[in-house]
């Protein structure tokens, strides 16, 4: 039982006007395959298997990304693990299957064969691929060669958005040596294909998830020479868990605790060593998670750390600087400007006049006027006529005239407390403002 064979045993033949050649075969089914039979065509393994040279030879290509092993985002790096599929046709190789007791494919060690140069054009390291590995040829010549790859691979990270980022990534298989003349790319399996067996079998679990793989198959021109590829772009997501838990949690509670000490009485002196201390934790905490933040850039949650930093000292230099206005008028209150002893009366009307307005609608009683930071409310000496009044009566000044005599009877040091209190109150309200809008605008460049 034999193949068709040429005019000198051993050497290939024609196959009718087929250009494959075949190959002796007999006793493959009883003795196992003949060295001999294949020496044809592993002399040949230098040249491209094909009998005309002006006929390109396709391979197509796939792959399996099996593991994101690491993400170097300081010198740009991804590490992955891959299981590189290539196939292509042998136009030395046939053999009729019928005819060696229905032996269809073979293994072959891949030394012994030609194989494509397909090289990924962003690889960065030295080619570990194991060397004694084989190759499955099939009774039509066609060869299908799977290898192992560790690709570290150069990728443009943006860390902008760290720990919410996507990275973009690409893959560019191409040859370095043959042209569009001589070796054409094709896809063995549809890209979603790919994408589907990669997230389906990918060992790891850990901080990056594949969220798909596209491909494009743009031309490289170098000079006049044209070459072939294909560009996989694989998109990939960062686990956020981590620094959420980790970073953003801790930091956000330890602002919320600044913002709550503004309700501490600026009397006790104890704001100031509070928000001290607490600016000193956020300091350590902020040290101790450098280890987890990119190690270059600058990534919007360094840029959120620097304004929770910023606001925190902002918060104790306005602790520190109403403990000494306090400490200032206690000690030797200073003759109150004209303007300021206006803006204090003013406020001081107003909060009359709301409180009046509420008391009218609950009935009458006598009369009371809370400075804000003293215990109990100043009673007035005096009736004071409503606002409402006033307006009608036509006199701008019948409401102000009792407020100014009392004034007049009260320390100055009451007023500079009242001043101070309401000074607290604003600038509470500011960092509020403030603090709000710049989470906010951070949390809305995050989910953009």
């Amino acid at each position: 039982m034999a193949c068709k064979a040429g005019k000198v045993e051993g050497s290939p033949s024609y196959i009718g006007s087929s250009d494959a050649y075949t190959i002796n075969c007999t006793g493959f089914d009883l003795y196992g395959v003949d060295p001999a039979a294949f020496k044809s065509v592993f002399d040949r393994k230098a040249f491209r298997p094909v009998i005309n040279n002006s006929v390109p030879t396709q391979v197509n290509i796939s792959f399996t990304l099996s593991a994101i092993l690491d993400v170097d985002a300081q010198i740009q790096l991804l590490t992955s693990f891959l299981w590189v599929n290539m196939i292509w046709d042998n136009a030395f190789i046939s053999w009729n299957p019928e005819e060696c007791g229905g032996l269809k494919k073979i293994s072959v060690a891949a030394k012994n064969l030609w194989l494509p140069d397909i090289f990924i054009i962003e690889f960065m390291d030295v080619d570990q691929t194991p060397p004694s590995l084989s190759a499955y040829v099939r009774s039509n010549g066609r060869i299908r060669y799977d290898k192992p790859m560790k690709v570290t691979s150069i990728c443009n990270l943006d860390i902008f958005y760290f720990p919410f980022d996507l990275q973009n990534c690409t893959l560019t298989f191409s040859s370095f040596l043959y042209t569009v003349d001589n070796l054409l790319l094709g896809m063995e399996r549809e890209v979603w294909e790919i994408a589907d067996n990669s997230r389906n079998i990918i060992r790891t679990q850990g901080e990056w998830e594949l969220l798909g793989i596209n491909k494009a198959t743009p031309k490289l021109a170098v000079g006049s020479s044209l070459y072939d590829q294909i560009m996989f772009y694989v998109t990939i997501r960062r686990r956020p868990r981590l620094y959420v838990i980790n970073l953003l949690l801790p930091s956000g509670f330890l602002i919320a605790i600044d913002a709550l000490s503004f309700f501490l009485p600026i009397e006790s002196g104890n704001r100031a060593p509070f928000k001290m201390t607490l600016l000193l934790g956020y300091t350590v905490f902020l040290l101790m998670m450098n280890d987890l933040l990119p190690p270059s850039g600058t990534p919007l949650i360094s840029v959120y750390f620097a304004l929770c930093l910023s606001l925190m000292v902002v918060s104790l230099l306005e602790a520190i600087f109403l403990t000494y206005l306090l400490n200032l008028v206690t000690t030797h209150p200073p003759p109150m400007p004209h303007w300021l002893h206006s803006l204090v009366l003013c406020y001081l009307r107003a909060t009359t006049c709301a409180k009046r307005s509420q008391k009218e609608t609950r009935g009458t009683g006598p009369n009371f006027i809370h400075v804000p930071g003293l215990m109990e409310p100043v009673v007035m000496a005096a009736w004071v006529p409503g606002c409402s009044e006033a307006r009608l009566n036509g006199d701008p000044g019948s409401s102000r005239v009792p407020l100014e005599e009392q004034d007049q009877g009260q320390p100055t040091v009451k007023l500079w407390r009242t001043f101070c209190h309401i000074l607290d109150s604003l600038l509470f309200w500011v960092y509020l403002l403030f603090m709000s809008s710049s989470l906010i605008t951070v949390i809305v460049l995050w989910s953009s």
